[in-house]
């Protein structure tokens, strides 16, 4: 035995260098730093569809598949308002969802995002304003960040997403706007 140890005392340690990081990593932990600097824990979203055609939702279902890999982020989809610290909004908000909405608003706490999807949440959309329809989100309550598209992508959800969480406008060359 103490033959072996004077051998491992005379070679000393022989290991490979560690790995460089991966690029894609390093992004990843930026981000993941930048939320815990935000929120000071992970982003939880709550989901409302507030009178959608479901084609956003089918759209935002793809960010928990393995490609985009949301929750790798550190960004959960949470059941309850109360849990969440921003609201991902889907279509034209029709009358009897407005009570609703305002509520779940209400029932979020403080700090909080709002974030309008496709161009029903946005704008109103093909329905706009009538006698079933409040048009877009920002008629009922104030919008963070809107999300154009009919529906939009999940790349484009994840950037406004990531914009809402920043507390700024997206560089200029991505489809989605700040409402400041």
């Amino acid at each position: 035995m103490l033959h072996i140890l004077r051998q491992i005392a005379k070679t000393g340690i022989k290991t490979e260098a560690p790995p460089a990081p991966d690029d894609g990593m390093v992004v990843v932990a930026r981000l993941q730093h930048k939320i815990l600097k935000t929120l000071g824990r992970a982003l939880t979203i709550r989901q409302i569809d507030a009178g959608s055609c479901n084609g956003c939702e089918l759209e935002i279902h793809a960010l928990l598949n393995p490609y985009y890999n949301i929750e790798g982020l550190g960004i959960k989809f949470v059941a309850s308002p109360r849990h969440a610290d921003l609201l991902l909004v889907t279509g034209p908000v029709s009358k009897h969802m407005a009570i609703a909405l305002q509520r779940t608003y209400d029932a979020t706490p403080d700090p909080k995002l709002v974030v309008a999807v496709g161009d029903c949440g946005c704008s109103g959309g093909i329905f706009g304003e009538s006698y079933a329809s409040m048009g877009r989100v920002g008629n009922v309550i104030p919008v963070d960040v809107e999300i154009p598209g009919c529906p939009p992508t999940p790349t484009a959800l994840l950037q406004g997403i990531l914009a809402a969480i920043g507390g700024h406008a997206p560089p200029p060359d991505l489809p989605v706007t700040a409402t400041d």
